[in-house]
């Protein structure tokens, strides 16, 4: 029986690295894995980032996996079909209510297919601005589809424990136990590993899926949403001088960026970019305001000399849209000549589910 995971959580959670992570670990255990990126617009840097894993990797575009139940159950179907085992999807960071919109539903229609517990991923820097205990930059209603997703989710670990201190760690997990004493919580990183053999093993054995509908504010769950500014664009790159280091202009590119955003005090949700340029490919990430841009070495995908850039900003698109075109036309000229093929900047519209279920199925 096909077993289908699902990891939802906020942007900058670190959802893509643990699909990795977890789609590696599985076919060490000669598990046929598939990979399901979802987002409100095509181009993504995370399905780049999986093309090399597992069975192969299908990205859901143009609207949530609640609001495209059909396109999901699609994927998911043409993954089996490819001969996957297990199934790692990854919702769109901003989406919610997914036990009452993906998970009930799944149970229904699709009975044959095997339900791990949904997982929701958490921020560290986030947390404690979720749960109301320290101020935070984001918008009211974005915060609520945060605290909606922890509320409704079957397992809730807080990723990144890398970073943390023993103190920090210990902080973390005695407010879990206060705010969610029914639930299953922890630590987790996906960058090292710490806590995924034991989370795989649990999810894989687990009965308790989707025990969870939470009562949703539509409302304020599409407002939520609408703050954010959210662009993908992939441009050709063609390097100037001989000497170009992807990682170090990669970096240059994102910090650049990131003191743009800080002059407008915009939140980040979060801003992705893949450079491949010289035979290397290179991958950058930034998840606050005054958050440290990660920048790191990936498995080249092609010989195409390419940028792909993803960001969801506390912004009004058409803003976000005209600081991204002066930044690739501006920043890095120098060094790179870079031409814009796509671009897609939007403001989500509200979620319209294809089903809502508001009792829980056996």
């Amino acid at each position: 029986m096909i077993k289908l995971i699902l990891v939802g959580g906020f942007l900058g959670s670190g959802k893509t690295t643990l699909l990795a992570e977890a789609a590696q670990k599985l076919a060490t255990e000669n598990r046929s894995v598939g990979l399901i990126t979802n987002d409100q617009a095509p181009e993504l840097v995370d399905t780049r980032l999986l093309s090399h894993v597992g069975k192969g990797v299908l990205e859901v575009a143009g609207s949530c996996f609640c609001c495209n139940f059909d396109g999901f159950a699609n994927a998911v179907q043409s993954l089996i079909d490819q001969g996957a085992e297990t199934i790692i999807a990854e919702p769109v960071g901003s989406c919610t209510d997914l036990s009452a919109t993906i998970l009930n539903p799944v149970k229904k229609f699709h009975p044959d297919w095997n339900l791990a517990p949904l997982t929701v991923l958490v921020d560290p820097n986030r947390f404690f601005e979720i749960i109301g205990v320290t101020p935070s930059q984001v918008d009211p209603d974005a915060l609520y589809i945060m605290k909606l997703q922890m509320d409704e989710a079957d397992r809730i670990l807080i990723n990144k424990s890398d970073t943390l201190s023993v103190t920090e760690r210990t902080k973390i997990l005695d407010s879990l136990k206060k705010e969610f004493p029914d639930k299953s919580t922890g630590l987790i990183s996906a960058k090292t590993g710490e806590g995924l053999d034991a989370w795989l093993k649990e999810i894989q054995t687990a009965k308790d899926v989707g025990t969870k509908i939470v009562p949703v504010d539509y409302d304020r769950y599409a407002h939520g949403e609408a703050v954010l500014g959210w662009l993908n664009a992939t441009a050709s790159v063609h390097a100037k001088t001989s000497q170009i280091n992807g990682y170090t202009l990669l970096k240059t590119l994102l910090e650049y960026f990131q003191k743009e955003i800080q002059k407008s005090r915009s939140e980040v949700g979060h801003v992705k970019a893949i450079l491949n340029i010289g035979g290397k490919e290179n991958v950058a990430n930034l998840t606050s305001l005054h958050g440290k841009v990660d920048v790191r070495d990936v498995e080249t995908k092609s010989d195409k000399p390419v940028l792909i850039f993803n960001a969801r900003v506390q912004m009004p698109p058409e803003l976000l849209e005209k600081l991204v075109r002066n930044l690739l036309a501006g920043s890095i000229a120098q060094q790179l000549e870079v031409k814009i093929e796509t671009l897609r900047c939007l403001m989500p519209g509200r979620p319209n589910p294809t089903h809502r279920f508001d009792k829980i199925e056996n």
